[in-house]
């Protein structure tokens, strides 16, 4: 089957009927609920342009010789890496980079691990050989899929077995000829229920041990699969116009909890049973998080992108682009954007084919940048808030503007330099939905948080970095400081 359209793609999610709920009810058609209808044309959209630009968005399945989708490509040259992260950013500006969870991020991950399998293969061949036939299927069906990585919260001072009720966390509780059962709850599935299909693998932030091997698990079910429910979140998508919520009313992917109740997984769609050691090494040794990381670091600087023009077309309509302090706010958006593609620059060329043969960026490059972008991106948002100021606060609806009697008053009371007040305030409605309105606040915590906790993963780099070279270096100037070494013998 060649890469889906997005009327096949919303037409196989309203035939699934996945097991959704939102505000204390289930969801019978997400197609059609206010919830989640205008986030499942974007995505659908997501999936037209694969069409629409066929030569940067599809090739040909090496399987099939179908079209495919790119972002399913396994590179095997710098120019393969560099067109399949064309793909990515094609589909970002769609969303200018707000949509965390477009198909691509996990199309990275399946990619990834189909092809370096072996790892998974150490407990049982069959494991390494359903992560091949996976990526086979999902490059093949044009599987939309979202992802579970992390246990309920808890208690993070004990580990999983530890708790005070061990069975909260999704856990093994039975190995049957055909197949496992698995209960218990996973958190957080980014578009949760509106997705073929939802991968479950370890967060490696945090390691297990050997007493956590029963929650050690990696498999994929589909949506539609019995005893799995998603339990979202309270949608910031509130049904409003785009031109009063230009990003919320288009863009809202949802967050939910997924609750496996004795969801029964054939042992074709098991990677991981029970193994914590496989868990803890699989994203770095299958190099799926390298080809992950390109994937965000290519989608977060369309990101960057995106809010450096919000901030420049803000600066310009009240003329304030030309103040010392609004420039230097405006140039450290600049310098993050251009780091951000030196980063991308030198992952790409300084890329090398690994034991399988897939061309795999530098991570050292990536590895930098995505601990570096969750802890800039606030102060992106807090720039542009600042700029907008009370801006941001006097901005009325676009009824107002259509009201025969106040919409006259609101075009000359909110005029700019260079718009009327009509174009003003919906540039500073964008301004305020991607900062500070219910969507803005959870962009801002969503992209702290994208790989786990910064202060967590900070401790990782750090310990994972080379020192040694730089302790030498100083070493070495010190030697060179020629001074007698007083003599402490007779003291």
């Amino acid at each position: 089957m060649p890469a889906k359209t997005g009327a096949q793609y919303k037409e196989k999610l309203k035939n699934a009927k996945n097991n959704i709920y939102i505000h204390g009810e289930r969801v019978e058609d997400p197609t059609t609920h206010p919830a989640f209808k205008n986030v499942i044309q974007s995505m659908a959209d997501l999936y037209d342009l694969q069409y629409e630009k066929p030569d940067k968005m599809l090739y040909t399945s090496p399987q099939t010789g179908d079209q495919v989708g790119m972002t399913f490509f396994r590179p095997e040259t710098i120019d393969d890496l560099v067109k399949r992260r064309e793909a990515i950013q094609e589909w970002a500006r769609l969303s200018g980079g707000l949509l965390g969870r477009s198909p691509d991020y996990l199309n990275a991950e399946v990619m990834a691990m189909g092809v370096a399998n072996d790892l998974f293969g150490e407990d049982d061949p069959m494991f390494a050989e359903n992560a091949r036939n996976y990526y086979d299927y999902a490059r093949e069906n044009d599987i939309s899929l979202t992802h579970t990585l992390i246990h309920p919260q808890v208690n993070r001072q004990k580990a999983q077995h530890e708790q005070d009720d061990a069975n909260v966390a999704l856990h093994l509780v039975e190995k049957r000829s055909d197949g496992i059962i698995v209960d218990g709850a996973r958190l957080l599935a980014t578009q949760g229920g509106i997705t073929d299909e939802i991968l479950v693998f370890p967060s490696t932030v945090k390691k297990a041990g050997e007493q956590d091997d029963p929650y050690s698990l990696a498999f994929v079910v589909p949506n539609n699969t019995p005893g799995l429910k998603y339990i979202s979140r309270e949608s910031f998508d509130y049904g409003k116009n785009n031109w009063d919520h230009p990003l919320s009313s288009r863009f809202e992917e949802g967050d939910a909890i997924v609750y496996f109740d004795n969801v029964f997984v054939p042992w074709e769609k098991v990677f991981v049973c029970g193994n914590s050691s496989i868990c803890n090494r699989t994203f770095l040794e299958t190099n799926a998080v390298v080809h992950m990381s390109h994937q965000v670091v290519a989608k977060n600087i369309v990101k960057t992108e995106f809010l450096l023009g919000v901030v420049l077309s803000l600066m310009d309509s009240i003329g304030i682009d030309k103040f010392q302090h609004v420039q230097d706010k405006g140039t450290e958006i600049m310098l993050t954007l251009e780091t951000m593609k030196s980063h991308l620059f030198k992952a790409e060329h300084n890329a090398k084919l690994d034991k399988w043969g897939t061309m795999t960026p530098d991570f050292e490059a990536l590895n930098a940048a995505r601990n570096w972008y969750p802890r800039i991106y606030p102060r992106l948002v807090e720039i542009l808030r600042i700029l907008g100021a009370s801006g941001l606060m006097g901005i009325p609806t676009e009824a107002d503007f259509h009201h025969e009697e106040i919409g006259p008053l609101v075009n000359r009371a909110l005029q700019s330099k260079n718009l009327e007040g009509y174009e003003r305030v919906k540039l500073f409605r964008l301004a305020w939905d991607l900062t500070m309105s219910a969507f803005g606040s959870r962009q801002m915590h969503y992209e702290y948080y994208f790989f786990g906790d910064p202060v967590k993963m900070g401790m990782t780099y750090f310990e994972q970095f080379n020192k040694e070279p730089y302790k030498d270096y100083i070493q070495d100037f010190l030697k060179k400081v020629k001074a007698p070494k007083p003599n402490y013998t007779n003291v």
